[in-house]
């Protein structure tokens, strides 16, 4: 059964590689500590990658479906604890882009994710 050929799904895109059913995100080779609900987003974002998902989508799948529009400064705050731990320069991000008053949109995979 465990045969490499039910392979399993992995995002990738140059430097970040994201196991999800490992719950692991590597940046260079190197196994990067995320919270729970960084862990989350990131693999929300990932699995959708190349798609801009809107931050209540966000929200609701993060937090469940009470949270409502004041849990937008704790999806601001873990997004920015994000891009310190995946992006060399936060500022200038390669992986997650903020779609200005919308959501967020990660760096679409390298490889298909089906």
């Amino acid at each position: 059964a465990g045969t490499l050929a039910s392979q399993e799904p992995v995002y990738t895109f140059e430097d970040l590689t994201i196991d999800f059913n490992r719950r692991l995100v590597l940046l260079a080779g190197k196994q990067v500590h995320l919270t729970q609900i960084e862990y989350k987003l990131v693999s929300l974002l990932a699995r959708n990658s190349g798609r801009v998902l809107t931050y209540d989508y966000i929200i609701h799948q993060i937090l469940g479906p009470y949270a409502d529009n004041s849990n937008n400064q704790i999806l601001r705050v873990n997004m920015a604890h994000i891009r310190r731990k995946l992006e060399a320069n936060p500022a200038e991000p390669r992986y997650i882009f903020t779609e200005i008053g919308v959501g967020y949109r990660m760096q679409e995979s390298q490889k298909p994710l089906d």
